[in-house]
């Protein structure tokens, strides 16, 4: 077997960050599975409770009439109102309706109208007669009012044990609230009507005194206009103005480009003359000038041919320069000529341009003359006009006012459904409130649970141990396992500390590691079971094991195998008894027992002791394995000093039995006193409820065992030369040993 190497023990190790803990449905499930005991018994007191005061509350019914209510008529038609503020919607008008409905001047006609007062008195205090402010407080504890939605209708619910009340007391309120609207739309009617009228007269005189002032105006400005217009007329109008736009645009278009063109020959001329010359034919379409420079570019060239065949002062060398005098002349002539032309049209179109803009701020300026002068006449026109448009307005809602005391009270609030009493009662609901309760009570049994789970801090999973302690998981112990010196290999549970045999195996820094003690932060952590049965494994395997019980003040092993314990370990460190006179046999061949020996109270240090050290290093060369059973690391020293002389230390956890932070402090025992720690063994997993633990151990058994013992010898044979090898030496060295 390739032997696995390990960093060095006395390097410093390196902390891992933590990785962050998500909960998996998974775990959801399994909290609700191994609390389902407090999640059945809260859900059935939940609803216990539930139906029972389902039962017990008394029955209350409902009625229910359906009112239509309209706004009043002066606010529905707001194109006839004078009033700016009568024309708006009201969003508050239902929620107006329902104050009003609650308020004295409904519910007091309501109460006068049933004798609610001598009733309710003798119903609810003994004959008393309530007064109306008491009785109606009871009536709108009783009543409901809500809107239909998207509707102008709204209802009215009264509550009661009785059904015929419920239904007397609805129809009462809304037959009241009718009453109301009706007296006191013609109130407001009545007395409102004369002030308009005056209005109406007032308005009319004012209208006659502004017609009046627009004839003197209209005389004294010699305006003549339309009646309809209410603004003098502009000198430009609309397509003059929009012509002058486009002729102003196209003209300082022109301009700009044959001012940029000008500029730019100027800056030519002042800079290089010639330059000039050569492009101004192009530019300003001179094809006069573009000949002369033609001739001239041809006489240079005819110069400069004479020159090389005859010399400066032959006559036909003269000829062509005085040809070239005369052209330069008449170049420049005509070069002056088109650069004039150019300046004379930059300014001609400046002064198109300016006088079109001119005749625009001329026309303007007449209009704000003209606009000044006939203001007074305009404005009294359009103070006029508006008189007009109110004066209409109150004519019609004079005449408004006068149809709506004709119309009947039906109109603006009309009953669609009466209240009729109602057959069976609303109140209580038997199947909602006993479905409310379960389902109350299911929800406060998970959250019970969970919050029960959120206090437990005890190791709950493997992935608790990996995060928390940063330690590796090396076997997971299900519950109610017994020995399996006694149950023999074929144990349903033996596959479990099968791994842990192999997951420790290969946690070994070196195969030389052969001693291991087995420690527990606190009792009943079920290290001493976890002792014997990784031992028993270990010695079915074919090694030769030793137990040794160094668990000095509360030793059990002994029990378990059913020996002596007069002499053991502390007899041999006494130096009372040899290692051969210590250790006895068991019922299986390749395991041994040292059992712990009675402790005097003297020799408490005894386990520190030179004697034990050399008691190690002689068992080492005897057996293949030897397993130490400690007390709790964080009960007595005794394991903490073991843990520094043995080659290996393994930690049992109890499920859901310790808090964390327990099991943290004793791997840190275990590391402070350099102890070589390997891993952790998970014990006492409830397979039943944690499902999530069965391909730990249960699988593997029911896969393995489940098959016939051919195809187990098959796979044996396909086994790595490796594990053969390991095997067979194994067996080899036991049988040498002995």
């Amino acid at each position: 077997m390739d032997q696995i190497t390990f960093p060095n023990q006395n390097q410093p190790t390196t902390t891992m960050a933590t990785p962050e803990a998500r909960l998996h449905f998974l775990d959801y499930w399994r909290v609700i599975r191994i609390r389902k005991a407090i999640i059945i018994t809260v859900f059935l007191i939940t609803a216990i409770i539930a139906t029972a005061v389902t039962f017990i509350l008394p029955e209350s019914y409902a009625s229910t009439c359906k009112v239509k209510v309209e706004t009043d008529i002066n606010d529905a038609n707001g194109g006839n109102s004078p009033l700016p503020s009568q024309t708006m919607y009201d969003p508050y008008f239902i929620q107006t309706t329902f104050e009003i409905i609650n308020s004295q001047l409904v519910l007091s006609n309501v109460i006068a109208a049933q004798n609610l007062n001598v009733d309710w008195g003798k119903k609810f205090f003994n004959g008393e007669t309530l007064k109306t402010t008491e009785t109606m407080e009871i009536l709108k504890g009783r009543m409901a009012l809500s809107p239909v939605k998207n509707t102008k209708l709204m209802a009215i619910t009264v509550y009661s044990d009785d059904k015929n009340e419920c239904a007397n007391l609805a129809n009462a309120i809304a037959e009241a609230y009718k009453n109301y609207r009706f007296e006191t739309r013609n109130r407001y009617a009545l007395s409102g009507l004369k002030t308009l009228e005056d209005q109406f007269l007032s308005e009319s005189n004012q209208i006659q005194q502004s017609q009046k002032n627009i004839d003197d105006l209209r005389i004294s400005l010699g305006i003549y206009d339309e009646a309809s217009v209410l603004s003098p007329t502009p000198t430009i109008d609309s397509d003059l103005m929009k012509k002058y736009h486009d002729e102003m645009l196209e003209g300082e278009k022109t301009y700009k480009e044959q001012l940029v063109t000008y500029q730019m020959l100027m800056a030519i001329s002042e800079t290089n003359a010639m330059k000039l010359r050569d492009v101004l034919p192009n530019i300003a379409g001179d094809s006069q000038l573009s000949d002369l420079m033609s001739q001239y570019r041809e006489a240079e060239r005819n110069l400069t041919s004479k020159l090389i065949d005859y010399g400066t002062n032959h006559p036909e060398v003269q000829r062509v320069q005085k040809l070239i005098a005369q052209l330069d002349q008449q170049i420049n002539q005509r070069v002056g000529g088109t650069m004039s032309g150019l300046e004379t049209q930059v300014s001609s179109k400046k002064a198109a341009l300016d006088l079109v803009v001119q005749k625009v701020e001329d026309a303007k300026a007449k209009d704000r003359e003209n606009a000044l002068k006939y203001q007074p006449y305009y404005t009294e026109k359009l103070k006029k006009e508006q008189l007009m448009s109110q004066h209409n307005l109150l004519d019609a809602k004079i005449l408004q006012e006068k149809l709506d005391t004709k119309i009947p009270k039906t109109q603006m609030v009309q009953v669609t459904d009466p209240a009729e009493p109602a057959k069976t009662p609303i109140k209580p609901n038997k199947t909602l409130n006993i479905v409310l309760g379960l389902i109350f009570g299911l929800i406060m049994g998970i959250g019970l649970a969970f919050f029960i789970e959120y206090l437990d801090t005890s190791v709950k999973t493997i992935d608790d141990v990996e995060r928390t302690f940063n330690a590796p998981v090396l076997g997971v112990i299900p519950q109610n396992i017994g020995y399996l010196i006694a149950d023999g290999s074929e144990s349903k549970h033996a596959e479990a500390y099968r791994v842990l045999r192999t997951n420790l195996l290969f946690s070994r820094r070196d195969e030389k590691f052969n001693t291991i003690v087995v420690v527990s932060a606190g009792a009943g952590e079920g290290k001493s079971t976890t002792t014997i049965n990784l031992s028993t494994v270990f010695a079915q395997a074919g090694n030769r094991v030793l137990i040794v019980d160094s668990d000095l003040r509360r030793p059990t092993l002994h029990k378990i195998f059913k020996v002596s314990n007069n002499i053991g370990l502390t007899n041999y460190l006494l130096k009372q008894n040899t290692i051969a006179e210590v250790i006895q046999t068991t019922s299986l061949a390749t395991l041994d027992f040292m059992p712990s020996g009675k402790l005097p109270n003297s020799s408490m240090g005894i386990l520190g002791s030179a004697q034990m050290k050399e008691m190690i290093s002689e068992l080492k060369q005897r057996y293949d394995f030897i397993f130490f059973d400690s007390p709790p690391i964080l009960g007595v020293s005794d394991a903490s000093i073991l843990a520094s002389e043995v080659d290996m230390v393994m930690q049992v956890i109890q499920y859901r039995r310790y808090p964390q932070l327990m099991t943290i402090r004793a791997k840190q025992m275990i590391e402070k006193v350099g102890g070589n720690f390997v891993g952790m063994v998970l014990n006492n997993i409830n397979m039943s409820q944690d499902e999530g633990y069965y391909y730990y151990s249960g699988y593997y058994h029911d896969y393995y065992y489940s098959r016939s013992p051919a195809e187990q010898e098959a796979e044996a044979k396909t086994l790595p030369p490796a594990d053969k090898k390991d095997s067979g030496d194994t067996e080899t060295t036991t049988k040498q040993k002995r």
